[in-house]
């Protein structure tokens, strides 16, 4: 499941908890909230990385 989608679905059961009293299940929608940031954060980390790694491969072809 993409961060994205995570942090929805956290958003809707946080939501849900709140309005109906479930303790439990607004605590499950702010958990699920804060995978879905560290997915999406872990991602950023992951595309940066490889477009440092193609700008180094670049500068090697062309030396």
């Amino acid at each position: 499941m993409s961060g994205t989608s995570d942090n929805i679905k956290g958003n809707i059961k946080e939501t849900a908890g709140a309005v109906t009293g479930d303790e439990q299940l607004e605590a499950e929608g702010k958990t699920d909230q804060l995978t879905g940031k560290l997915k999406d954060a872990v991602n950023d980390v992951k595309d940066a990385a490889e477009g440092a790694i193609d700008k180094i491969r670049d500068r090697a072809k062309r030396d």
